[in-house]
């Protein structure tokens, strides 16, 4: 039955491929030969793809042959024995066999001669025992893939059960010319390979087994066929034409499947799996016979040699000892090669070592390999297209190597190539094209780790920006809250006196609680980015930053656990603190507090809808994003409820009598320890912050401990004030009467700013002239546009100071504070408000630098926030321009007429402000698109239309300013 199964195996074709001199025959002539021990071997830690093994052993140990003396170090790694007992002479960096010709670490061993083995255990009940035992034991082995890639044999069979498994093949191909190493394995070890083979088949469990094999082995073919049949087996063997490169892992497929595997994907991702027969016979060396991976089939060859042959050599024996056993002539030797002659790479020293991918070595004489005829210009014939196996076009991908348009050779999928140099070898111009290739493909590696670097600090730096951000921006409304809370307390206690009630719980747990959300956000956003880079670096392998992502995801994840059980303790303790008793009848809290807080609620909870309605939009099969939407829907309708029943309800009159001095001591006391708490909070932020900046040796550690010191500074203060809480209530009674001069010296501090920004623009300005830059350069950079913010800064804190000069200084304490906390709160607004639209400017600007088209800039999120926060700010501003209408008793009629004809100049200054910005945009985008035209004239006709589009609104708007400018001119003439 096994026969008919290998007689009507199909076999089908792939594109291109050669047919190159074979060469083969000259290595088959002699039996496999067993050269004698050298007097070192050579042991690099690194014969894998992967993290190089770590040495378990130290100079001078003895070691018995089949002792592991280096473990793996990482996921992607694999164990290293000794070839043979004796001694650890030296661990030290030595020549390696490698195209760059480098050094590495290296173990070396003085074998003593006795060959003893260690103690070997064989794996007997592979059968009974799990798969996932029996992987971990081939990673002991030191098994990894022996047909040229070297990847660790246990990370492969693993990835085999992302998808069931169609087909297992054994690539028996050997395609290349000169190697015969396989041809040999096949028909000296044949039952060991089919049982190696079986085993392998009871971990991938795939539906069908194949050996693919070229039509040029017929002794092999003859061995595989008879053992098969005696066995029943129901392994098929697939003979295949010979041509070049049937062996490659994509080609095999092809011809014994008909499957392509797709671009940027691994067969498992299309149920398929492929093993090398050597390795297949390593597997079973380990398990039946407990052998670790000490040696392997090499091919000696070339005309250089006298007697060319197939040999069973120890791993780490010098190329020059085997050169030595196959008695070559140094004078007809003109070039060593490891490998084949298509794919192999010249050695420049016979000292290196035979590695576990060492399957060929090629001692070539001037006329067997003559040396490449000069590089010309490619005539554009079109062979190299026909010859590619993988489909490719490798002319254009020449061109993009040359002209390192490294984007546009990734668009036509370099890295589909597989350097088989099939495309150089037809090539009538000479050209090495994979030489060209490899080059490309390690300088888009080096591209791709130098930006997941700058990726990873960038969002350090974000991530510490919001932070200080987001502190800073609560300690101010903690601060403004706290102000308010006082001065209302004050007024209510002249009108009314409130019935004592003991201080309740509430209040803080709802804080706590709600710092603990916002803390659990944060969490969730952090471990979403840290998956997205650990699935980027899994699809790149770059193994190190899998490990160390991996490490921080579960890290994270732990935290976030940690977070939420806190949150489900809080919530749970709330409705006892809530119901805490009372020395008299509770009053209600007031009614404008529960209606500020209702609101509060409303705009969190729109907030996060909206954030999660955007995640929604990216990923709209997301059930547990949905239910999240629609909980928050629910919360958000609660919320609006309750915010129009407490705008219906009238608020309570209270008439009673002034309050006791007992209940405002303790309300002092009270404020003292939220703010002692608050400065211990950050404390501990900054030194956390300071903590980190030192790991990474930051340039703002100076800045950090200085910040340390004045908090801890206050944090001391707060600790002395709530020692001693009458000292205190007698200071914080004659604070307030400093605001007023504060605010003063606050004015000053700005104006001095506002100077120093003027002269500063004014400087770099003149500093572009005489660099000899000409007006639009000056224009298209920052400093115009800062030198105008800058003097329009300063009129406004001029105008100010006049108006702060004639206005009466006998001004109560109580309206003072709240004109100066709600001065403070709009220039934080109005700065945030200035910081997005900078922020959005300099996104839109990033994706037209991008190359990206008006439409998909239009269809992103930032002109929309763009034109929010220009709303925003011009609101903003106009509200400031407003004089505000505080009861700070009576002022002049002056003043008065001053501020009315203020406003209208405002206004007018905003908008010649806002077309003088808009002018020099539109500058900019033409200078930007004009450089666009000379690099791409290809696209001449669209960057055209657009150069026109904008010059009609640089038109318009400079029209608009000029007539703005004017009006400003017979204001400032009548007045």
């Amino acid at each position: 039955m096994s026969a008919v199964n290998m007689q009507t195996a199909n076999v089908f074709s792939f594109h291109g491929g050669i047919h190159p001199p074979e060469n083969k025959a000259q290595s088959l002539q002699l039996p496999l030969g067993k050269p004698s021990l050298p007097s070192e071997l050579i042991l690099p830690l690194g014969q894998h793809i992967g993290q190089s093994s770590r040495p378990l052993v130290k100079v001078g140990d003895k070691v018995l042959k089949g002792e592991t003396i280096a473990i793996n170090n990482g996921f992607l790694s694999s164990f290293l024995h000794a070839p043979t007992s004796g001694t650890i002479a030296a661990i030290e960096e030595r020549l390696i066999a490698h195209p760059s010709g480098l050094s590495d670490l290296c173990i070396i061993l003085t074998p003593d001669g006795n060959e003893t083995w260690t103690t070997l255990e064989p794996l007997s009940n592979w059968q009974d025992i799990s798969k996932t035992d029996v992987l971990a034991y081939l990673s002991e082995m030191g098994i990894i893939g022996m047909g040229g890639a070297g990847f660790p044999t246990q990370v492969k069979l693993q990835g085999a059960h992302k998808n069931p498994l169609t087909h297992f093949i054994i690539n028996a191909a050997e395609c290349e010319p000169y190697i015969t190493a396989d041809d040999m394995l096949i028909r000296e070890k044949t039952l060991e390979l089919v049982l190696g083979i079986e085993i392998l088949q009871h971990l991938v469990e795939a539906d069908n087994v194949v050996i693919g094999i070229e039509d040029n082995k017929p002794t092999a073919i003859a061995a595989l066929k008879s053992l098969l049949t005696k066995r029943n087996s129901k392994i098929q063997l697939a003979v295949v034409p010979t041509k070049y490169p049937s062996g490659g892992e994509k080609q095999l497929i092809q011809l014994l499947t008909g499957k392509e595997v797709p671009s940027g994907q691994y067969p498992a991702d299309i149920g398929i799996l492929c093993q090398n027969v050597g390795t297949c016979v390593a597997v079973h060396d380990a398990i039946t016979l407990g052998k670790p991976l000490i040696s392997r089939f090499t091919t000696l060859t070339g005309d250089a040699l006298k007697n060319p042959q197939n040999v069973e050599v120890l791993l780490g024996t010098p190329v020059a000892h085997l050169l030595e056993y196959a008695d070559s002539e140094q004078k007809k030797l003109s070039r060593l090669i490891m490998g084949g002659p298509m794919m192999g790479y010249t050695l420049d020293s016979a000292a290196v070592p035979i590695v576990k991918t060492s399957n060929c070595i090629l001692a070539a004489s001037k006329k067997e390999l003559p040396a490449p005829a000069p590089e010309q210009a490619c005539i554009r014939c079109g062979m190299c297209e026909q010859a590619c196996p993988a489909s490719l076009l490798p002319q254009q991908l020449l061109w993009f190597s040359k002209s390192q348009e490294f984007e546009k050779a990734e668009h036509h999928n370099l890295f589909d190539c597989i350097e088989c140099g099939a495309c150089s070898y037809v090539c009538p111009s000479s050209i090495p094209l994979v030489q060209y290739y490899r080059h490309s493909k390690s300088s888009i590696r080096e591209a791709r780790e130098a930006n997941v670097k700058s990726d990873l600090a960038k969002q350090r730096f974000e991530a510490r920006k919001a932070r200080q951000d987001a502190e800073a921006a609560e300690k101010e409304a903690k601060r403004l809250a706290r102000q308010k809370a006082t001065s209302s307390k004050a007024t209510d206690a002249k009108k009314a006196a409130p019935a004592k009630v003991v201080p309740t719980t509430a209040a803080p747990i709802s804080d706590e609680s709600k710092k603990l959300k916002v803390d659990i956000a944060i969490g969730k956003s952090k471990l979403k980015k840290l998956q997205k880079l650990l699935l980027e670096a899994q699809e790149n392998e770059h193994i190190e930053e899998i490990n160390n992502l991996q490490l921080q995801v579960t890290d994270q994840e732990k935290t976030l656990a940690a977070l939420e059980e806190q949150l489900a303790k809080t919530a749970a303790e709330a409705p006892v603190a809530a119901t805490a008793t009372t020395t008299a009848k509770p009053s209600p809290a007031p009614v404008s507090d529960e209606l500020k807080k209702a609101k509060v609620d409303v705009a969190l909870i729109g907030v996060k809808l909206k954030k999660l309605q955007k995640q929604l939009a990216d990923t709209p099969d997301d059930q547990e994003l949905k239910d999240k939407i629609t909980a928050f829907e629910v919360d958000l309708k609660a919320a609006q409820d309750t915010v129009s029943k407490l705008s219906e309800s009238p608020q309570p009159s209270s008439n009673a009598a002034t309050p006791e001095p007992k209940a405002a001591i303790s309300d002092e006391l009270k404020k003292l320890k939220i703010d002692a708490a608050i400065a211990k909070a950050a404390v501990k932020k900054v030194e956390k912050a300071l903590k980190k900046a030192e790991e990474i040796n930051a340039p703002e550690i100076e800045s950090i401990r200085q910040q340390l010191q004045e908090a801890q500074q206050r944090a001391d203060e707060l600790e002395k004030a709530l020692a001693n809480p009458q000292d205190a209530s007698q200071k914080t009674e004659a604070a307030p009467n400093s605001a007023y001069a504060d605010a003063a010296k606050k004015r000053k501090i700005d104006l001095a700013i506002a100077k120093a920004g003027v002269k500063k623009a004014e400087k770099n300005i003149q500093l572009l002239k005489e660099q000899g830059k000409d007006e639009s350069e000056i224009e298209a950079s920052e400093w115009p546009k800062k030198l105008i913010e800058a003097q329009e800064k300063l009129a406004t804190l001029e105008k100010e100071q006049a108006a702060e000069q004639t206005t009466p200084t006998a001004v109560p304490v109580a309206a003072t504070n709240v004109d100066a906390d709600s001065a403070k709160k709009r220039k934080i607004d109005l700065a945030i408000a200035k910081a997005g639209i900078k922020k959005a400017e300099k996104n839109i600007q990033l994706l037209k630098e991008q190359g990206k088209d008006e439409s998909e800039i239009e269809a992103s999120e930032w002109p929309k926030k763009l034109i929010e926060a220009q709303e925003k700010l011009t609101a903003l501003e106009a509200e400031e321009s407003t004089p505000a209408a505080a009861p700070v008793g009576k002022t002049t009629d002056a003043v008065t007429k001053s501020e009315a004809k203020a406003e209208p100049e405002m206004d007018l200054a905003n908008q010649i402000k806002k077309e003088k910005i808009a002018v020099a945009l539109a500058k900019a985008q033409i200078n930007k698109l004009n450089k666009r035209l000379e690099s791409s004239p290809e696209e001449a006709d669209s960057i055209k239309q657009e150069i026109a589009s904008i010059e009609q609104r640089l038109h318009s708007a400079e029209a608009l300013l000029e007539k703005l400018i004017h009006s400003q001119t017979n204001m400032q003439e009548n007045r």
